[in-house]
């Protein structure tokens, strides 16, 4: 019965948000009251459970998702974008503008939303489209999967950290950081191979437009260099890596105690904010006041969504399901890398029903949190391996219910029909081979 209640609870989020087009923070508020108080939790507890679970959650990673978002933005605003569009550029050299467009795709949706990303390169991928002679809808297809690879599986990405906080990982970010830019390789990777086998022969109406590379290159100004503009993103990975190396080293002492200190994800974000600060052409009040507060709006709604997320997951997890669980013997039929399973599942059902990754990842890894410790996944690896999972789920699929599904549409000038042939299908081979290549990890590293 308890899991009929839990499924119902759900099924009541789903119908809000596509149905009724609840906001999904009041759709999970709702979900979380129906789940407890139909399973019977005392009327005492059910506040307590929600605010406990919401508080719980925001403790944790509540400011490192604001300070990953004030990075973003700044990089967004400032250029810096750009300038690493240009360096990769000049690496992979213009006769391979896919190929070049992936790999931006990949390294500027590490701290920028992939909708912002896209669009701030749009002009870019169109001038670059013509000077290579190759179709936009390629290049559309090689930019927006690369983008979404790491979107949905690299931290400091909002949806990836929720994730982790939900099952208890955001201890382990440096393991997650690492592994998801080893398993979001594959994914862009097909979704390159996707561009320039199948989306490649999509013919828009901009094909027949002229325009020139040089003067779009012009058009950004006067850009950061390329230190400042890896800076924020590279210097808060390498100090989260340090930290948790020396944490897994088991080393003591001061110095030890300062690393693990600068490795924390708070500390090693708020560098990061730190080593943006000089991308800003001005300290004045537009970009210290306007931007930063750009960013928080951002943030916010992000941020109630996890809250709520969590206040879910405690409320699943009080409701005694695990001892239930438990009781299934359930590690005898999903062992090993076949749990990773039921996340990616889930996360795809979710996804595909509602439209939003980040959405599909906090309630996903909300309602399978009480599952990990009865199989015994409480290390760094396998938790940063149940990530991957929710990540490879919550990309599978993109279609019209996707705010980036029209992003890249409306930006590319693909008919819808030409969109689910080229985006959805890209996105649904993205999902599939990374659950595959996660599951490849774990028979290897766990």
């Amino acid at each position: 019965m308890l899991f009929v209640v839990i499924i119902l609870g759900v099924l009541l989020i789903v119908l809000a948000t596509t149905k009724f087009k609840v906001h999904p923070f009041l759709s999970l508020i709702l979900g979380t009251l129906f789940v407890s108080i139909a399973s019977g939790m005392p009327l005492a507890e059910v506040v307590e459970n929600i605010n406990g679970g919401f508080g719980s959650i925001m403790g944790g990673i509540g400011i490192v998702i604001v300070f990953g978002t004030i990075i973003g933005t700044i990089l967004e605003k400032a250029g810096a974008a750009y300038r690493m569009a240009e360096v990769v550029l000049r690496i992979v050299g213009p006769k391979r503008p896919q190929l070049a467009m992936s790999i931006i795709g990949y390294i500027v949706s590490i701290p920028v939303f992939c909708d912002s990303g896209f669009v701030i390169l749009n002009s870019l991928r169109k001038a670059l489209a013509k000077r290579a002679k190759v179709a936009l809808a390629s290049m559309s297809v090689a930019l927006a999967t690369g983008l979404y690879a790491t979107h949905t599986l690299v931290p400091p990405t909002p949806g990836p950290i929720a994730a982790a906080g939900n099952i208890g990982a955001e201890g382990y970010l440096g393991t997650i950081i690492l592994i998801g830019l080893i398993v979001a390789v594959p994914a862009v990777v097909v979704g390159y191979l996707w561009a320039t086998k199948v989306a490649s022969r999509i013919e828009v109406e901009e094909d027949a437009e002229e325009l020139d590379y040089e003067k779009i290159v012009q058009s950004f100004g006067k850009m950061p260099s390329t230190f400042q503009a890896f800076l924020p993103i590279i210097l808060p990975i390498i100090l989260i890596g340090i930290g948790s190396a020396v944490t897994a080293m088991g080393m003591e002492g001061n110095i030890t105690s300062f690393l693990t200190f600068l490795g924390t994800p708070i500390i090693s974000l708020m560098l990061g904010v730190v080593a943006a600060l000089p991308l800003l052409p001005k300290f004045n009040e537009e970009t210290l006041t306007n931007w930063i507060g750009a960013a928080l709006l951002d943030a916010a709604p992000i941020l109630l969504i996890t809250g709520a997320g969590g206040a879910f997951g405690t409320v699943i997890k009080n409701t005694g399901v695990a001892d239930i669980i438990q009781g299934w013997d359930i590690a005898d039929v999903f062992t090993g890398a076949l749990f990773l399973l039921i996340p990616f599942l889930i996360a795809a059902a979710l996804k595909t029903a509602q439209g939003s990754s980040t959405t599909a990842l906090v309630i996903t890894s909300s309602l399978i949190a009480p599952l990990l410790p009865t199989m015994g996944i409480e290390d760094a690896v396998p938790l940063a391996l149940v990530v991957m999972a929710i990540g490879a789920g919550a990309m599978t699929v993109s279609h019209v219910n996707d705010s980036f599904f029209w992003v890249v549409t409306q930006f590319s000038g693909m008919k819808v029909t030409d969109a689910y042939k080229a985006q959805t299908m890209a996105t649904l081979l993205q999902g599939i081979v990374t659950i595959v290549f996660t599951m490849l990890l774990w028979v290897i590293l766990v």
